[in-house]
């Protein structure tokens, strides 16, 4: 067992951390961002703020030959009026490539939101640990992947051997941007979530641009993501524009246009994937906004708008669908930009053996199910993303 005097207590530096676009020094240590300090400054968006705050797939990557280690974080933990308590963020222990452990933290922050009234209130907590035991000995490479779903402010590294950065792989990084459900929704756990599986499949580092309820095409989400380094890029739009129906089909073909030429202008020649979205019945012909519902004490969404409503260009999945389809086909003197029909990732009859449990977000499984489909339909030599 180790004692207080065993352990190195090793800084937290940008170049042990993988997945994040920025570190922000707090009063208490560095909070992870997926969003640079520059776009964080353009959104005015509170949901989107929160968003890119939570790590997903966000990890720490060490070279180490300790057998135990632990990491002090400040979890936000966020409540939901009329909702049922949501479980702790999760961290995965990878060693090797391999799943070593999982576990949560207790204490934090506590953010209560009322989306009813769209307001949240912060209340501040302590630090808490997270401990990992009984590595295997001898020289190994330890991830630690954040919870995908949890604000997560980084105090400190103990380990009871010293600590390095691992050295690049060399593997091709894989630049991904969505929605909640790129973002993790309800998968069980950060690497469980679809892209983390695609992207262990796939044999690709991953930087997960998914932010729940933030892909709206806004141009500093593509600025950010034309100035990341990166040598596969997917970008899969729409079911955040229709919930908030935020747009019309007047304005949304030219926000698509310009977000890709925005990437292009970083990436001229990576391979770029534009992916539709997935089935969501609530909204494959009805417009939004979307609605939370909190009917029999557990939280579903329903559609509010008006399928009439679609002839003046309110937004629908087929309708948008149709759009990404006639705009790639549009830009075809681009070699290397793609299409793929979301529903091949989760379609009418996944729906009848996997309903999405609150109408719109996937659960554990059917997170395992789109990880596995992307991972066979883009990084397969028939893919976008082949070796």
């Amino acid at each position: 067992m180790n004692t207080t005097d065993d352990w190195i207590t090793t800084p937290i530096t940008p170049d042990l951390l993988r997945g994040a676009l920025d570190l922000e020094r707090t009063e208490r240590g560095l909070l992870p961002h997926r969003l640079p300090a520059r776009a964080r400054a353009q959104n005015t968006d509170g949901q989107l703020a929160m968003a890119e705050s939570q790590p997903s797939g966000v990890r720490l990557a060490l070279r180490t030959r300790a057998t135990a280690l632990e990491l002090d974080t400040v979890p936000t933990k966020r409540v939901y009026a009329g909702a049922p308590p949501r479980p702790d963020g999760v961290y995965d222990l990878l060693v090797d490539g391999r799943p070593a452990g999982r576990a949560s933290v207790a204490g934090g922050n506590t953010l209560s939101i009322d989306m009813a009234t769209g307001t949240a209130d912060l209340e501040p907590g302590p630090p808490g640990t997270l401990r990992f035991a009984d590595l295997p000995p001898g020289s190994k490479d330890v991830e630690i992947w954040l919870p995908h779903n949890e604000t997560t402010e980084l105090v400190a590294l103990r380990t009871n051997a010293p600590v390095e950065p691992v050295p690049d792989s060399g593997r091709r990084v894989w630049l991904h941007h969505g929605s909640s459900i790129s973002h993790g929704s309800d998968a069980a756990s950060p690497t469980t979530t679809w892209p983390a599986l695609a992207a262990s499949l796939g044999g690709v580092e991953l930087v997960n641009l998914g932010l729940g309820g933030g892909a709206l095409l806004d141009p500093f989400t593509a600025r950010a993501m034309r100035d990341t380094p990166a040598d596969l890029i997917s970008v899969k739009i729409g079911i955040n524009v229709v919930n908030a129906d935020l747009m019309r089909l007047r304005a949304f073909g030219p926000a698509v246009h310009g977000f890709l030429d925005t990437v292009r202008e970083g990436h001229p020649d990576a391979p770029l994937l534009v992916v539709s979205p997935v089935l969501c019945p609530v909204h494959e012909d009805t417009p939004g906004p979307l609605a939370p519902d909190f009917a029999g004490g557990r939280v579903r969404f329903v559609a509010t708008g008006d399928p009439a409503e679609r002839a003046s260009g309110k937004l629908t999945l087929n309708v948008i669908r149709d759009e990404l389809s006639r705009i790639v086909t549009e830009r075809a003197d681009d070699e290397n930009l793609y299409y793929l029909d979301g529903r091949a990732l989760y379609g009418e009859a996944d729906a009848a053996d996997l309903p999405l449990p609150d109408g719109v977000h996937p659960d554990a499984a059917t997170h395992r199910l789109i990880g596995e489909r992307f991972a066979e339909l883009a990084f397969t030599d028939r893919g976008a993303f082949k070796g």
